[in-house]
């Protein structure tokens, strides 16, 4: 470390100790001194010289020790959310994770105000443990709770980082990522039952999941810029108002089923499928909205005796594709990013393609073995 050494100072300083003068403006007195290279000229916030003295050659020892940091003034809880929410949004966070982060701090700041927390300093290991505890009283999810804690971590590095903190209270925290679950998968037979029975409304959306492996979000925002029916290409791109998971911009060929279907499909608006119309929007070419899209689904799935979601579309393409020998890198190309370890969940050989593989593998065997005379 290097320490620098006395400065000249104002008119009128005096050295006190090895690096530190003090000085009066006005009738305040401050210290003047360097610091790896840096000037610092600081107020003492006092009138009287030996509370000045005192103070001063704290200073003067913290710096020969090495101990020395520049005072920080640590910001409210209220203003550190603002500021980080303010971020999110310039660094243009899509609409449905801001609406995340909102919730996550809200339940940040209500907890801190019952426990009597104001500044940013009391986001430590103990808020954590208790944030926790409240959120498992609540039923929430491992998942859930490690996802919002992530949160937590990333408003003290932000405010970390705008020195809206001068030391880490979360030091030494230790998050584990809880391991995936296994998720609900179709066979794909069972995908095309469920296609078969859907009703007319809501196919064109199902089967465009189903045949693509497009998240809920690409296929309510997909338009007909983003249809090439001649090179039989759908575009998942950014727009106006919605931006892709992770930046997922990627073309993904189509199928002749899907070809033909968003061929015979009406060109009345903006969005490739929407909502039916009804006596209060009558016509209207309507987004199709997550929650109404997964009621209609949740019918079908009832009658068909099946779980699932509309994520479940999704995983039994990649499962299905995968299982037909796809190599990994292009189903990635075709859906976006997949975390390594979730793809694994993803790969489900369902009984009947594992009693095929064993029979075809059995099968071989026995036309190698040599016939008895």
């Amino acid at each position: 470390m290097t320490i620098d050494g006395p400065l000249a100072g104002p008119s009128g300083s005096e050295l006190v100790g090895e690096f530190v003068r003090i000085y009066r403006r006005g009738r305040i007195w401050y210290a003047n001194f360097q610091n790896k290279g840096k000037q610092y000229r600081i107020t003492l916030g006092t009138t009287n010289k030996k509370v000045a003295l005192r103070k001063a050659l704290k200073i003067d020892a913290e710096l020969a020790a090495g101990r020395w940091k520049e005072a920080i003034n640590v910001a409210t809880l209220g203003d550190g959310i603002k500021a980080y929410l303010t971020h999110l949004e310039t660094e243009s966070r899509s609409a449905k994770t801001l609406t995340k982060y909102r919730y996550v701090l809200g339940q940040v700041a209500a907890l801190a105000s019952a426990r009597g927390c104001r500044d940013l300093s009391a986001i430590d290991l103990g808020f954590v443990d208790a944030y926790r505890k409240l959120r498992t009283d609540l039923q929430k999810g491992k998942k859930t709770i490690y996802g919002e804690c992530v949160i937590l971590r990333q408003l003290v590095n932000f405010a970390l980082s705008r020195k809206m903190l001068a030391e880490d209270p979360l030091a030494g925290l230790k998050l584990k990522k809880p391991k995936p679950t296994p998720q609900p998968c179709w066979t794909w037979d069972e995908c095309e039952r469920i296609l078969v029975a859907s009703p007319e409304a809501i196919r064109p959306a199902l089967t465009l999941l189903a045949e693509t492996g497009m998240r809920y979000g690409e296929m309510a925002w997909l338009t007909w810029d983003d249809v090439d029916l001649v090179g039989k290409i759908l575009h998942v791109r950014e727009k106006e108002g919605w931006r892709p998971k992770s930046g997922d911009a990627r073309a993904i060929p189509l199928s002749s089923r899907l070809n033909a279907l968003l061929e015979s499909l009406p060109r009345s608006g903006r969005w490739v499928v929407s909502m039916p119309s009804t006596v209060h929007h009558p016509g209207r070419n309507r987004q199709w909205t997550e929650r109404q899209l997964l009621v209609e689904l949740k019918r079908v799935l009832k009658k068909l005796n099946l779980p699932g979601k509309l994520h479940t579309f999704r995983h039994t393409f990649i499962s299905h594709a995968l299982v037909s020998g796809t190599a990994i890198p292009l189903v990635k190309k075709w859906v976006g990013h997949v975390d390594p370890r979730v793809i694994e969940l993803y790969t489900h050989v369902h009984d009947h393609a594992s009693q095929a593989a064993m029979q075809r593998l059995t099968g071989a065997s026995s036309s190698l073995q040599p016939k008895e005379n």
